[in-house]
């Protein structure tokens, strides 16, 4: 199946990225919000970081101003009717997922095919909402969208081999290197990350450390990219919070259960970066 035109329903930070990936390799994309200004508000993020773009000569002008004139903005689900693959990106509640799924199976005919970019609920749960779970796929996209490459494409049991195909063929048709998964808990990306990043918060009150002790110890001595306090500000507090809890309901083991410390951040809104302050304080 050729794509060409893409929907992306909720263009919060994820969703505006994966529009903006699409927007890059020169897809159609219908975005929609459920009010205007927050598509507009998505619209003015995209040209931002599109901007920033040409200012580092990744892009040209033409170029920037070609991607924005293929994005179009809609709160009406029935708009994505002509997408070939609509993308999920609404917010990580299995109820709204579920609602949204079965507008989207009425909107959206066959052989398109409907995606959600969920990174802890079960994609199996989300297509029983629909009559044609045989197209529903997950495409886990990693933030910041347009920066990170792997994309975990997940099938359910009854996901058609035609469609896992033809979403996988997306992932690279946009320049990103996917990965094929079953619907698991965590898929295999969280399973791995989100109890190791547990573990290092744990550390900061069992061995008596700083964050920035930590991030180092593991920077230096793990050769990773970037420590895992400073990761969790970067995705979040209360999305890693919610992650955690939704693979300790799944899986039931303890290193999935959120610690205390983020648990007590997130009541306090030290959220990370997009709060100001987490492990470490940020610019507004």
């Amino acid at each position: 199946m050729e794509i060409s035109r893409v929907g992306v329903v909720g263009l919060g930070t994820m969703g505006a990225g994966i529009a903006q990936v699409c927007l890059q390799a020169g897809l159609e994309v219908v975005g929609r919000e459920v009010a205007p200004e927050l598509g507009e508000r998505a619209r003015e993020r995209i040209d931002h970081y599109l901007s920033r773009g040409v200012e580092k000569e990744r892009l040209t002008q033409d170029e920037k101003d070609a991607a924005l004139g293929r994005l179009s903005l809609t709160t009406e689900l029935e708009d994505l009717a002509q997408c070939q693959l609509v993308i999920e990106a609404a917010f990580e509640d299995l109820g709204v997922k579920r609602e949204l799924f079965g507008e989207l199976d009425r909107v959206v005919q066959p052989p398109a095919i409907l995606a959600t970019n969920t990174s802890a609920l079960s994609v199996t749960e989300i297509s029983d909402a629909t009559d044609t779970p045989e197209r529903v796929v997950g495409l886990h996209f990693f933030n910041p969208a347009p920066v990170l490459p792997l994309v975990e494409v997940v099938r359910t049991a009854r996901t058609s081999n035609k469609a896992f195909d033809a979403a996988y063929a997306f992932a690279q048709q946009i320049g990103k290197e996917p990965v094929a998964c079953n619907d698991t808990p965590g898929f295999v990306v969280n399973r791995i990350l989100i109890p190791l990043l547990n573990d290092c918060v744990r550390v900061l009150d069992e061995a008596r450390v700083s964050p920035d002790d930590v991030d180092r110890a593991m920077r230096f001595g793990a050769n990773w990219p970037i420590g895992p306090c400073a990761l969790i500000d970067l995705i979040g507090v209360d999305v890693h919070v919610h992650a955690s809890e939704a693979l300790h309901g799944a899986l039931g083991e303890e290193r999935m259960a959120p610690p205390e410390q983020l648990l007590e951040m997130q009541r306090q809104g030290h959220l990370g970066r997009k709060s100001g302050r987490g492990f470490y304080e940020y610019d507004a």
